[in-house]
């Protein structure tokens, strides 16, 4: 089978989530408290954020490599990293609503987060899904 183009947007999904590779090895060394690892709707702070965030930061980037090469193993990736987005986002929402840590973002950051964090990680793993016979 002669192999296929991933695609524009693919890719660009991809480059998306190569971002947060690098946002998440920043998480460790960031300044503000407003900027650790969230983990299951925890945010993270001091060793534990220093372990967790580059474990996901590696995870996503041989999730992004597998999206770049068209590789099989992508699709269970991106299936678990969606569901672990929506799951994560729910947790903290249910863990921080109305405290400080959710009051420390503006609304023009938190209501547009969620669309774009699940659209990104739910819209490469549906891309793969529909394109799985083409995975190498």
């Amino acid at each position: 089978m002669p192999k296929k183009s991933r695609g524009a947007t693919l890719t660009i999904l991809a480059i998306l989530l190569a971002l947060m590779v690098l946002s998440n090895l920043h998480k460790p060394f960031a300044h503000h408290p407003g900027e650790g690892f969230v983990f299951f709707g925890t945010r993270l702070s001091g060793t534990a954020n220093k372990i967790v965030a580059p474990i996901f930061a590696a995870f996503l980037a041989v999730y992004v490599y597998g999206i770049l090469a068209m590789r099989k193993f992508a699709l269970p990736l991106g299936i678990f990293y969606a569901a672990y987005v929506i799951l994560n986002m729910l947790l903290f929402v249910i863990k921080y609503h109305g405290t400080a840590v959710t009051q420390e973002h503006s609304w023009a950051y938190l209501i547009p987060y969620p669309f774009v964090a699940i659209g990104v990680s739910s819209g490469a793993a549906w891309l793969l899904y529909r394109r799985r016979d083409e995975l190498q």
